[in-house]
């Protein structure tokens, strides 16, 4: 399965800003692709869920 549902279930953050963070994290793949799109059938938005709940991509809120 591509999206963790453990990790999600278990997350803690708050979904909006999570939401925000695969919208953006999303947006760059798009323009930029990514290795792991090819694996996970060009499911952009399941990727960049993955990729965030893994914290193989990090974010933070900008004021």
């Amino acid at each position: 399965m591509i999206i963790p549902l453990d990790k999600l279930i278990a997350n803690n953050e708050n979904m909006y800003v999570l939401t925000n963070a695969t919208i953006k994290r999303a947006s760059q793949i798009s323009m930029a692709g990514d290795e792991e799109l090819e694996e996970n059938k060009g499911k952009v938005v399941s990727t960049a869920v993955r990729q965030i709940l893994t914290e193989k991509v990090r974010y933070r809120l900008e004021s």
